[in-house]
């Protein structure tokens, strides 16, 4: 019992009592500033930190007027654009102009000497406020504060990519897939839905290049990518063209259409069939012939109007045959027709024939259309010959 009575006299003494009030308020602390960086708490951390500063500023302004220009106000007012409400931006704005009248008193009228509170320096910082208060606005209204709209860009771009991956395929295939958006941006209107479906036996996979490029259709892309994935595999492939059309007259957008090719490949026989919506054709590399064959199937494109059909070509690919899809981005440019940019494409693919196409699908985005402003897409599914089998054998020893 007085074993017990001294630890709780202990623990009523005047530094254990600090500590747990120092613990409570770094705990305290530590969840507002992670809220905050998640975008779910106040900024009030923010906006007292910046208030802070203001009188700083102003201190030093008047210490030494030449070093810390009066104009040095526009720092906290930069910051608290991007990081604060509009509420809270009134109130640092209202403390700003406070300190910018009481360095004006303290210096003197900008007409006795130099480094004093000018028009100019009012203009700038009036401005700076102006643009500040446009974002934070902007912010507000979409609902997305800054220190995480990168962060949903980022997780966006990186949904595109996974969606995008191609499925591992059984010995004897090889398959790989480039996308070069517009203008080096990270987001595309050109995305790829892949899947083993039948139990594994068969590999479906729908090349899609929705209107528009870059960022402007980046959106829309990452829509539809995660609509078809969902319809890949739940539907028979005849079905899947007619429910991704019939998806997008739903959407109503005012440029909602776009060009799709679903690629129907049973892994065992290596039969396929290929089903367009106002895609350009697919290309098969015969091994016999060493021809390149067009391979062309009626459909309109996605969105334009209900009740479409979609007839398929049918095809078969032998050891050693290539088919290769791409989007029109990359045979079409305004000083190129589709017929010419194809007929250069497989003039470049030709040089891939011996290595089996490995590594080939960037490598020919570069050399036909590295700068095209436009999405560009390109997918290669190779079944392996025992050329192209020997050739990577040799490599493999050679390293």
């Amino acid at each position: 019992m007085a074993a017990g009575r001294e630890r709780r006299a202990e623990a009523d003494t005047f530094m254990a009592r600090l500590r747990k009030l120092v613990h409570r308020v770094r705990t305290g602390l530590r969840r507002s500033a992670v809220d905050y960086f998640r975008g779910d708490g106040s900024d009030w951390v923010a906006l007292a930190g910046l208030l802070l500063t203001i009188p700083v500023i102003v201190a030093m302004t008047l210490a030494n007027a030449v070093w810390f220009s009066p104009a040095a106000l526009v720092l906290p007012i930069v910051a608290g654009g991007l990081v604060l409400r509009p509420a809270s931006l009134l109130g640092l704005y209202a403390a700003a102009a406070t300190g910018l009248i009481v360095e004006s008193v303290k210096l003197g009228p900008y007409t006795e000497g130099p480094s004093r509170v000018t028009p100019g320096v009012v203009l700038v910082v009036a401005a700076c406020g102006f643009f500040g208060l446009l974002i934070a606005q902007f912010r507000s209204r979409v609902g997305v504060p800054w220190r995480r709209g990168g962060t949903m860009l980022f997780d966006l771009r990186e949904r595109i990519r996974v969606q995008s991956k191609l499925p591992q395929l059984p010995q004897g295939w090889h398959r790989e897939m480039a996308l070069r958006p517009a203008g080096g941006q990270s987001f595309s209107g050109d995305f790829v839905v892949a899947a083993r479906t039948n139990g594994g036996r068969t590999m479906e996979v729908v090349l899609t290049d929705v209107s528009g490029k870059g960022m402007d259709a980046g959106s829309r892309a990452l829509l539809l990518s995660g609509a078809f994935g969902g319809l890949l595999g739940s539907l028979p492939p005849h079905a899947f063209l007619p429910a991704a059309n019939g998806y997008l007259l739903r959407q109503d957008w005012d440029e909602g259409f776009a060009t799709s090719i679903h690629l129907v490949l049973d892994l065992d026989s290596g039969d396929y069939e290929l089903f367009s919506a106002g895609h350009p054709p697919g290309l098969q590399l015969s091994a016999g012939s060493g021809r390149w064959e067009e391979k062309a199937a009626e459909g309109p494109l996605l969105g334009v109007y209900d009740g479409a059909q979609f007839d398929p070509v049918k095809g078969s690919l032998r050891p050693g045959d290539v088919l290769m899809l791409f989007t029109d981005g990359l045979v079409e440019t305004s000083d190129r027709d589709i017929v010419e940019g194809i007929d250069r494409l497989t003039g470049e693919a030709d040089r891939y024939v011996a290595g089996g196409f490995h590594g080939a699908a960037w490598h020919l985005i570069e050399a036909v259309a590295k700068d095209v402003n436009d999405d560009r897409a390109l997918l290669l599914v190779c079944r392996e010959g025992p050329t192209a089998s020997a050739s990577m054998s040799a490599q493999g020893l050679t390293r």
